[in-house]
């Protein structure tokens, strides 16, 4: 039993590093070796896969042998199985011995086919991130506790990382379109600066200017604006600058190729 426990800490010891947020390793080969943990956590168990939904239409499998990964394909293409099942439940889900169990046709044919008795899948759910793990043994039983046990705490551990590193990429959108957002706005204010120089007018006219053709022209407002700041307005110049000075000005950028620019 002390050997168990030893090789358990060390198995979550190296699961843990596996996720923590310095490791230099991309999500793929840490899912994978992770995987390969899960056997060394629960005595008995010859293999182990894991899914992980993050909104992607085909879940990213690691499997520790490529039959349990076709076990896996099996289930997911069939919508049936005890990985679906246990997703749609939120429980864990239990085959004790899959050459009685007739739950799942196709999988347990496909299992048995492969030498498997039994399996138990654990599923995870965290901020929108669900996750499978699935352990097998080449004996039935064995795996009752296994929702329990440490593999749990490994596969909570994994949904945990993953949703911490969604939020991540998520904020750094976040900043990138403020970035582009700011930058748009000063191009914009820049442009409008030079309309109203150009035209002699107030600051909601020569927006008023920018806007009618970008609407008119289907271009977006920043790409228009920039086009007026690397021009410094010149298609804006021209003779008369009374109160038709917006009118005649849209004319002139129009007929100078802004709308195509």
């Amino acid at each position: 039993m002390e050997a168990i426990a030893e090789t358990q800490a060390g198995a979550l010891s190296a699961g843990a590093e596996l996720l923590g947020d310095m490791a230099d390793i991309p999500w793929g080969q840490r899912i994978a070796r992770l995987t390969e943990l899960v056997p060394r956590l629960v005595p008995g168990v010859c293999g182990a896969t894991t899914t992980v939904w993050d909104g992607s239409a085909e879940p990213p499998t690691t499997a520790t042998h490529p039959d349990l990964a076709d076990l896996v394909t099996v289930q997911l293409r069939a919508a049936d199985g005890p990985i679906p099942t246990a997703l749609g439940t939120h429980q864990p889900v239990h085959a004790d011995d899959l050459l009685t169990d007739e739950r799942w046709p196709r999988y347990r044919a496909s299992a048995l086919g492969t030498g498997i008795r039994a399996s138990a899948t654990l599923p995870f759910h965290r901020e929108g991130v669900s996750v499978t793990v699935t352990l097998y043994r080449l004996r039935p039983g064995g795996l009752a506790h296994a929702a329990r046990g440490p593999s749990a705490l490994l596969g909570q551990l994994l949904t945990d990382a993953v949703a911490r590193e969604n939020r991540y990429r998520r904020a750094l959108a976040t900043v990138d379109q403020l970035d582009a957002a700011l930058h748009s706005r000063a191009v914009i204010d820049q442009a409008c600066g030079i309309v109203m120089h150009v035209l002699g007018c107030e600051a909601d006219t020569a927006f008023g200017v920018l806007r009618r053709i970008s609407q008119h022209t289907n271009r977006k407002l920043a790409d228009l604006a920039r086009t007026v700041v690397d021009s410094r307005g010149r298609e804006l110049a021209g003779p008369g600058t009374g109160g038709g000075a917006p009118a005649r000005a849209y004319d002139r950028m129009a007929q100078a190729g802004f709308a195509g620019r």
